[in-house]
């Protein structure tokens, strides 16, 4: 992807990727797109981590899309001196870091480099998150229904920004909404035992809490296989609606990834790396 104007400037939005239908254009290039209309005389470029993925898009829709290294070399190419670098995660977790140690390498290549935070940093980040996903879910708050959030979920450290959500989803006064994972805790039993302590609970909405509703939301969270989370809940005697709208589709959470590479660019103008 190039939008703007070329220069010795430019923005790369790092995302994992995604092979799943229209996925790439609906979410993440929802986000890219944000950022290029609040930095008009920026190039935007995209790259994607997950080689399986890239690859994927290549044989079956002929799709070219560069990984962080091809883009680094790209840029390096066509005379980009000063560069953001934008990732889509979540959490700084391992893909995250994985980023910045590839970044570490490129540093002496460009006159500046600097990487943007993933969508839940710090508290005001959480805050806004919430504030995003709630507003989007209103129509379901009826005191019958609860709303319920599938994120990945990791083994390292970042796991945390789960619970963290969580919590401020309480603090924040919305009971009736919850946060599981796949991976990790919390997870989808334990959300099952809250409910089961909630009688007026009748209905769940399911929604991922990812940036693209992808092959995990479409099947781990609403597929007919009998472990799916769909599947579980109804047999727990629930009635399940399963919303299928990435984060990245989000205006909301589109703002909150452009204010971060706002204040990714101005450490860049700055010099405040």
């Amino acid at each position: 992807m190039k939008t703007g104007k070329a220069g010795k400037t430019a923005i790369l939005v790092v995302s994992f990727g995604t092979d799943y239908q229209n996925g790439p254009d609906v979410a993440i290039g929802a986000i890219e797109n944000s950022i290029a209309k609040k930095f008009p005389d920026y190039e935007v470029r995209r790259a994607f981590t997950s080689r399986i993925i890239i690859k994927t898009l290549k044989v079956r829709n002929g799709l070219k899309t560069e990984n962080v290294e091809e883009a680094l070399i790209h840029a390096l190419e066509d005379g980009i001196t000063n560069l953001v670098v934008q990732p889509t995660y979540l959490t700084d977790g391992y893909e995250n870091r994985n980023l910045a140690n590839i970044l570490s390498d490129y540093k002496d290549k460009f006159h500046r480099v600097v990487l943007g935070e993933p969508l839940l940093t710090d508290d005001e980040d959480f805050e806004a998150v919430v504030k995003a996903i709630t507003d989007k879910t209103a129509s379901y708050r009826d005191g019958k229904t609860v709303v319920c959030f599938m994120g990945h979920g990791t083994r390292t450290h970042a796991n945390i920004v789960y619970k963290k959500l969580q919590e401020t989803l309480r603090v924040a006064g919305f009971p009736n909404y919850y946060i599981a994972t796949m991976k990790a805790d919390p997870t989808l039993n334990q959300v099952i035992a809250s409910l089961k302590q909630n009688s007026a609970c009748k209905k769940v909405i399911l929604q991922p809490l990812m940036v693209v509703a992808g092959y995990h939301a479409n099947n781990e969270m609403a597929g007919n296989a009998e472990n799916s989370w769909k599947m579980i809940l109804e047999k727990e005697g629930y009635e399940v609606e399963c919303f299928l709208e990435g984060l990245g589709q989000n205006p909301k959470i589109q703002e909150l990834y452009v204010k971060h590479t706002q204040a990714a660019v101005e450490r860049l103008r700055y010099h405040k790396l």
